[in-house]
């Protein structure tokens, strides 16, 4: 990625190269499949394979497919072949996660939680962090969530992962920055979306294509910080000046 080029155009972007991280479904899938209409080539990357062979039959000459677990020790170097079979890497895009309710606290939910949004997270955004570094320059992109703005009761590993990933961004951001690596970060906090991520209703639910467009809007244009969509900037803006004792009694 050179210095100060801008994605637009069809053209532009034929030499661009991202791997999106969690392509097999809902919100990462769609992402996948915009940026590789946009004639990016794109490594697509998640613990199932079979959903990412489709999207490279769409686009044979665009897509190198790897099965890759974010919660296997083997990852890293799993990261580092896609992006061999791929040429080279100029941003890096995590969509993989889960999150379920978890009100009676089962030991499964959360363990799992934190071992792919906070320990699988920090593996393969880590793993391009070095690899960026490395390079000189890049671009780190990850869908966290809005979830991170306070504790949520229902939801309390979900949330306190989503709290650390915006977190270990901006670590990251600051470590850049310290080093004078030209690595940008964008962290970017859909509120819910309608995927298979969600085993109950939600208020406000939003489709993953709309939400997948602004994605691509905001890796474009490398905005820092994203929250979707302008409801749930207001309502996080909110929560974040909530006191404890009032934020407690809040009924989610």
């Amino acid at each position: 990625m050179s210095k100060g080029i801008k994605y637009t155009g069809m053209e532009e972007n034929m030499d661009k190269k991202i791997i999106v991280m969690g392509a097999s479904s809902g919100i990462g899938r769609e992402v996948a499949r915009l940026f590789l209409q946009r004639g990016f080539f794109v490594g697509l990357a998640a613990r199932r394979s079979e959903p990412l062979k489709k999207l490279k039959k769409a686009f044979p000459d665009q897509a190198e497919i790897l099965q890759i677990d974010v919660t296997r020790e083997d990852a890293p170097a799993l990261l580092r072949e896609l992006i061999r079979q791929l040429g080279g890497m100029d941003v890096y895009f995590h969509a993989a996660g889960v999150g379920d309710h978890n009100e009676t606290l089962m030991p499964d939910i959360e363990m799992k939680t934190v071992d792919t949004n906070a320990v699988g997270f920090t593996r393969m955004v880590g793993e391009a962090y070095r690899y960026f570094a490395e390079k000189g320059e890049g671009h780190v992109a990850c869908i966290t969530s809005i979830a991170g703005t306070k504790g949520l009761g229902p939801a309390p590993s979900y949330s306190a992962t989503k709290a650390f990933q915006n977190v270990y961004l901006q670590a990251l951001e600051q470590e850049a920055h310290t080093r004078h690596l030209a690595i940008r970060f964008t962290d970017i906090r859909p509120g819910f979306v309608d995927t298979p991520l969600l085993s109950k209703p939600y208020p406000m639910l939003m489709k993953p294509e709309r939400v997948a467009k602004a994605i691509v809007r905001a890796i474009l244009h490398r905005r820092h910080v994203l929250v979707i969509d302008w409801r749930w900037r207001i309502l996080t803006a909110l929560w974040q000046r909530m006191p404890r004792f009032l934020w407690r009694r809040i009924k989610i």
